[in-house]
């Protein structure tokens, strides 16, 4: 038996009007992009911290991995409990976790504590960048919430768009140290406006769900294992097939669960909303085609046209910094037009930019030619970000927008992951390497790899509600 502890309406919209809009999405967000930009902040600090700290090619990608599984793993459980003993609440203690685990990576003196330390960082973040969506969605009125997903979309992008930038001027300048130290100010400032600006909320209280919760994560843990460590060790290898064979049983194992209890840590009922299922395929297939493209343009600037990393971060600007501009835009249109427009639109952008993406890496074009796509891929982004958001809550009580939106960060992170290796196992599997003529015949077809799998997400977003709130009827 459940029991909503959501406050009434009335009452939600009294405290939302008590704390001006801006403070409120200034403090949702200012977390959320602390815990976005520790995503990719690592990646132009690792030849520096290998050489510091001796460590071994495995130990390097598990500065990233430990991170990556940490935050997948467990923002459902996050989500659960946040619904138990308030949002809020939760994610004030992933705050204060993520910025103690921030000063024991800083203060690592080996690869070994490092990647102990980056695992804390992850299980602090899972309760950040859930919770701070759905909380954000419970603190302002209805009517203004699709603008106000559309700022926090559009400072998620940025992010992930600013970690390899402020990474790499950080070490150039300071010391790899101090994109970890960097996180305790923003924490400083953002622990009090949290407490002052959001209010709390609650889903609703429910018995815990422990064989739920393990076979769930089981499966997304084992699964992002087998995917990030699949081209280094071998997709035949046993470390790598029998996680991902085990991922694809717990699966199954976890819907015969879950359809016996209707307290599941993710509950099938979710899914009777036509606009969260589309989400989430949606997510899958764009984050796929989107970051794995992000990760072989970064490594074609530098090892090809031979810039620093700081100054490739600086140029897919175009393209990673755009929604900082225009997601905020779709969010306002967001409830005016729905968001099956701006999800086929940007999708169209992002998919037509990958195809001519391809077609300049392979003919060797200069930096100047690439702006154009950049900007059109940057919109695209811009675009579809904050419409997943405000579609994965289509139809859904505020009770469940906790779990929605763990659920969609979750699928986000694992898109991710699996852009990444499978773009770059095309790549490799097309003879190319990691040298100045080495992406010749190669990196074409792995972008029009990434090409398909965001057509694959336009093709599910033709069936998203025409609008998010119409998808409890559809």
């Amino acid at each position: 038996m459940t029991t909503t502890l959501t406050p009434p309406p009335a009452a939600a919209s009294r405290a939302a009007r008590s704390v001006p809009l801006w403070l409120t999405i200034a403090a949702v967000s200012l977390p959320m992009f602390m815990a976005t930009l520790d995503n990719l902040v690592m990646t132009t600090a690792l030849p520096v911290i290998q050489q510091d700290l001796s460590a071994s090619v495995g130990q390097l990608s598990w500065f990233l991995n430990a991170y990556t599984l940490a935050f997948a793993t467990f923002m459902l459980p996050a989500a659960t409990l946040g619904d138990r003993i308030g949002r809020r609440r939760v994610m004030v203690a992933g705050i204060v976790v993520f910025t103690l685990a921030s000063i024991g990576s800083a203060l690592s003196d080996s690869a070994g504590t490092l990647i102990a330390a980056r695992a804390v960082q992850g299980l602090g973040a899972a309760a950040i960048m859930p919770l701070s969506l759905s909380l954000l969605a419970t603190s302002v009125p209805e009517r203004m919430r699709s603008a106000a997903i559309g700022i926090w979309g559009g400072v998620s992008g940025l992010g992930v768009a600013l970690g390899p930038v402020i990474g790499g001027a950080v070490v150039d300048g300071i010391s790899w140290q101090a994109i970890f130290w960097i996180n305790v100010p923003v924490a400083v400032i953002a622990l009090p406006l949290i407490l002052v600006a959001v209010r709390e909320s609650r889903g609703t209280w429910s018995r815990l769900d422990p064989l739920g919760t393990l076979l769930l994560g089981g499966a997304v843990f084992l699964g992002i294992w087998g995917i990030v460590h699949g081209n280094d060790d071998g997709w035949t290898s046993a470390g790598v097939l029998i996680p991902l064979v085990l991922a694809a049983l717990l699966l199954p194992a976890y819907v015969v669960h879950a359809r016996r209890r209707a307290d599941a840590v993710l509950p099938l009922r979710l899914f009777r909303s036509r606009s969260f299922t589309v989400a989430n395929i949606v997510a899958l297939g764009f984050t796929a085609g989107m970051f794995g493209a992000v990760f072989l343009l970064s490594q074609y600037l530098q090892v090809v046209n031979g810039y620093s990393p700081l100054e490739a971060g600086v140029r897919t600007l175009p393209w990673t910094g755009a929604p900082m501009i225009v997601a905020p835009l779709a969010g306002a249109f967001a409830s005016r037009i729905g968001v099956r427009p701006l999800l086929l639109a940007g999708l169209a952008l992002q998919a037509g930019a990958l195809v001519w993406f391809a077609s300049l890496a392979e003919s060797s074009a200069t930096y100047g030619g690439f702006i154009a796509p950049l900007v059109m891929a940057g919109v695209g982004m811009g675009l579809v970000f904050p419409s997943i958001s405000n579609a994965v809550m289509g139809g859904l009580a505020e009770a469940d927008f906790a779990i929605a939106s763990s659920s969609n960060s979750t699928v986000r992170e694992f898109g991710v992951a699996l852009g990444v290796a499978v773009l770059t196992a095309v790549f490799t599997g097309n003879g190319g390497t990691i040298s100045p003529t080495g992406y010749d015949g190669a990196v074409g077809p792995a972008l029009l790899t990434g090409a398909g799998a965001v057509l694959i997400a336009l093709v599910a977003a033709v069936f998203t509600p025409r609008r998010v709130a119409d998808s409890a009827r559809a």
